[in-house]
């Protein structure tokens, strides 16, 4: 049987003549910062400190000895090398190699010695590329489109400048004899009901004439089959097969699948992976509002809710089996069902995509181009075909896997951002994306799904980022447009959009250590890596709040909650479109490093008040107001699968709390739809001193219960969305949370939703000074209202730098009271949590 050794241990790094203790998997960075010679670079200004790094040669170095085994062949097998690098084996070479995402093996049989692996400068590889090729447009002057390298390493517009080298995965030794597994490809269907395991083998040989088996075992039921030449082909049928689902809509059984090669009796080689049985398609068809693009699961067809993944630490080899799987738990928590692995990051490891067939959230795989023209000229064209056969194969086994995404950008940059006329002609990626990749996904993964790019409108037919056809990319909000014109259209899906706000304090006491905070001091300035940054933060919280002037910890507060109120604009105003719109995928989940940026889990991995908000936007039901027309309504979305009934309450208020006006009707809305009601013009807000609240309780209405659409007062939607209008105008809402307001009535319990609108921005509203009671017991904080009280957030990392709460930005009635959960605090005291906790307050 084929033995596997672990060479993750005795590695040194060559550092200044001396040799330093290496870990593998690892980089360089890691290492010079585990020896004390390179101060952190993610503290303060470290990044600057240590730019030499990149753009050195490093070598790692051990003794590989040759253990007497009985085996005919001996193989060193490396992950992941980290970029271009010369391995050498007592002073012979093994090879040279020049692409981080495929891995390499090679015959070492009868070889020991002096084990070599030197790394090259990536910025020079690159140069030598770029002089090779010509020069090619990115958006970005680091040159990281010249080679295969993670491309967030030369940093990015949220990422440092942090170019690693090393090696970055696991290092092994394989001994065996006769046969082994060189490839095992599984092709993973249903069929009326039966699953299906193909498993597509090819083998590497030592002996040619030896008779060879293949041996298959699923779910109890098994198959042989015998290998011809260096192939074969074994297929499994398991009858009435459990499917996998996405979270929300089913449970994600997964089944053991194992492959065993025989000689004979005896055992050679075995390979072992979990699947899961499920059918996906990706439905592209025309229609009256442009091309769709709808994942379409087991016959359901989905509302994407989404979020974009980067490498969560930007030296990825830290990022372990447990961080991955605490990062997508908070995702699926947050109601997320789709995770997006970014173009500029990496293929990521077996344990992010393990976590995620067991969560059930889909992964939609970018091939790692990104924002850049890509020559198409060797030597690069070799290695992106060897990158992807490798990485689609290696993937397929698993059933959160749904799409494969030619690139980010580039067919976009290509057509707006000046690069065709600087190309002249020359190749810049488009025979990857439309001609290389589809071929290597059809040939090798035709149970998937693949797109060109993202956006993509689905052919040249259209502008690349057309909202009406395919996938869109929203950043002119942020970029130069307020979040209010999220309403301004209705694109099929967004696959990237989002607004900045800076990590939670804590996070940044701990990266600027010993700074006096300020929105312009120099690590702040440091740690915001965007173009415009903080110009564009002070824009728009301009346009909704008073900014405030030096108060630092009050701006910290206002631009968290601008971010969270910017993605509930776009969310609630594109869910509120189901079906045109299919899936909305926020920019961006996590941060690699402590930085101001788009995510909703900062660096330090504590949640911003996105990501509470993101539990509230993404659960199966969602009460939003929205202007149609001229008409404001509220909608209610259910993408539960089951009908939503219950008594809708609307009440027109003034902010002082007096209710003005009411009205209640019922609720009944069918499954997987949204379901409108007009509000009536007496109930619509007057004026900056008045407020529209909506509250929603209920349950599922029991099968065959009695519709209610004839009465009078009643809201039925049986079956298709009433909410296919264009684009549209008018006030934000407000996320608030509870029931119906009451003297000491607890928020956010009994099952019910709430809907708030203001019709006009913060700055505008006449707020009273918010006045409410705070008591604390072990684990929690109860804050009690006497007045409205907006936008309430407990900042738990005030009272301790790991001290989390359960929610986030909360709106009170006078008389209403909301309890937060709070892990971590270990000497509970009301004025501590009085002072950690903000609010909206009367201009000053």
């Amino acid at each position: 049987m084929l033995e596997a050794s672990p060479l993750d241990d005795g590695w040194h790094l060559r550092h200044e003549g001396k040799l330093l203790p290496a870990v593998v998997p690892g980089c360089v960075h890691t290492d010079l910062l585990a020896a004390g010679v390179i101060p952190d670079p993610f503290l303060g200004r470290g990044e600057d400190e240590v730019a030499w790094v990149g753009r050195r040669e490093w070598t790692y170095e051990r003794e590989l000895s040759a253990v007497p085994s009985g085996h005919e062949q001996t193989d060193l097998v490396f992950d992941g090398l980290d970029t271009v690098a010369e391995i050498t084996l007592n002073g012979q070479l093994l090879s040279q190699v020049r692409n981080m995402h495929r891995s390499y093996r090679f015959d070492v049989t009868g070889l020991e010695g002096p084990l070599a692996v030197r790394f090259v400068s990536a910025y020079a590889e690159a140069e030598a590329v770029r002089g090779k090729v010509g020069d090619r447009p990115a958006a970005y002057a680091e040159p990281y489109q010249y080679l295969r390298k993670m491309a967030c390493s030369f940093g990015w517009d949220w990422g440092p400048t942090l170019v690693t080298a090393g090696i970055w995965r696991p290092v092994r030794v394989e001994r065996w004899s006769t046969a082994r597994l060189a490839q095992v490809r599984p092709l993973v269907t249903v069929e009326e009901g039966v699953g299906i395991v193909e498993l597509r083998v090819e083998v590497e040989r030592t002996r040619v004439e030896a008779g060879l088996t293949l041996e298959a075992r699923v779910a109890g039921r098994s198959a042989r089959t015998g290998v011809t030449g260096t192939s074969g082909v074994v297929r499994v049928e398991v009858p009435d097969a459990e499917l996998w689902w996405p979270r929300g809509y089913g449970g994600q059984p997964l089944y053991e699948v194992e492959l065993t090669l025989h000689h004979g009796s005896t055992p050679l080689d075995a390979w072992r992976r979990r699947v899961g049985f499920r059918s996906v398609a990706l439905d592209t068809s025309a229609d009256a509002h442009g091309t769709g693009f709808t994942l379409v699961v087991n016959g359901e067809r989905l509302f994407a809710r989404g979020v974009n993944w980067i490498p969560d630490d930007v030296f990825p080899s830290r990022v372990t089996r447990e961080r991955y799987r605490k990062r997508l738990r908070q995702a699926a928590d947050a109601g997320v069902d789709l995770v997006r692995v970014w173009g500029g990051g990496i293929y990521e490891s077996e344990d992010f995509y393990d976590a995620c067939d067991e969560l059930g959230l889909l992964v939609w795989q970018d091939f790692p181009f990104a924002c850049a023209a890509y020559p198409e000229e060797q030597p690069l064209r070799g290695e992106v075909e060897a990158e992807a056969r490798e990485n689609v194969v290696r993937l397929m086994p698993h059933p959160s896997l749904v799409l494969w995404n030619g690139n980010n950008e580039n067919l976009w940059g290509f057509r707006d951002w000046g690069w065709e006329e600087r190309l002249g002609g020359d190749s810049w990626g488009e025979g990857y994306y439309l001609g290389v990749l589809p071929r290597v996904v059809s040939e090798l993964d035709p149970t998937r799904p693949y797109t060109a790019g993202s956006p993509w409108s689905g052919s040249w037919r259209h502008h690349p980022n057309d909202p009406a056809h395919g996938t869109h990319h929203s950043w002119e909000v942020w970029n130069r447009r307020d979040y209010a014109e999220y309403r301004s259209e209705v694109p099929r899906f967004v696959a990237e959009f989002g607004w900045q706000a800076p990590p939670a304090l804590a996070t940044l006491r701990r990266a600027l250590p010993g700074e006096e905070l300020a929105v312009d001091s120099p690590g702040m300035l440091h740690h915001q890596k965007a173009e415009d940054g903080n110009g564009k933060l002070e824009r728009g919280l301009a346009r909704h709040f008073t900014v405030p002037d030096g108060d630092f910890d009050r701006w910290h507060y206002l631009t968290q909650v601008n971010q969270a109120r910017a993605v509930a604009t776009g969310i609630e105003h594109w869910r509120s479109h189901w079906p045109v719109c299919a899936g909305t995928i926020v920019w961006q989940l996590n941060d690699c490093w402590p930085v101001t940026s788009w995510a909703a889990i900062d660096g330090d991995g504590r949640e911003k008040p996105l990501y509470h908000e993101l539990r509230r936007l993404y659960a199966d039901r969602l009460l939003t107001f929205q202007v149609r027309g001229t008409d404001l309504v509220l909608a209610a979305v259910n993408q539960s699968a089951e009908p939503w009934a219950g008594i809708l309450s609307l009440r027109r208020m003034s902010v002082e709390g007096e209710v003005i006006g009411a009205a209640s009707v019922e609720l009944a809305v069918g499954a997987r739809v949204v379901g409108e009601v007009r509000v009536p013009a007496e109930l619509e807000p007057a004026g900056a001193k008045e407020f529209l609240v909506a509250d929603a309780s209920g349950s599922p209405r029991p099968s065959g219960s009695p519709r209610s659409g004839d009465s009078p007062g009643s809201w039925e939607s049986p079956g298709t969305s009433g909410a296919e209008s264009g684009g549209e105008a008018g006030s934000g809402r407000e996320a608030g949370s509870g029931r119906e307001a009451g003297s000491g009535r607890e928020a956010g319990t009994g099952g019910g939703l709430r809907a708030v609108h203001f019709p006009v921005p913060d700055r505008e509203i006449p707020y009273s000074e918010p006045r409410f009671e705070v008591t604390v017991a072990p684990g929690s904080v109860t804050v009690t209202a006497h007045t409205l009280v907006r936008d309430l957030l407990l900042q738990a990392d005030r009272l301790g730098p790991w001290a989390r709460a359960d929610r986030g930005l909360v709106t009170l009635l006078p008389g209403e009271r909301v309890t937060i959960g709070v892990e971590g605090w270990e000497t509970p005291d009301a004025a501590a949590a009085r002072a950690a906790l903000y609010c909206q307050e009367p201009a000053r």
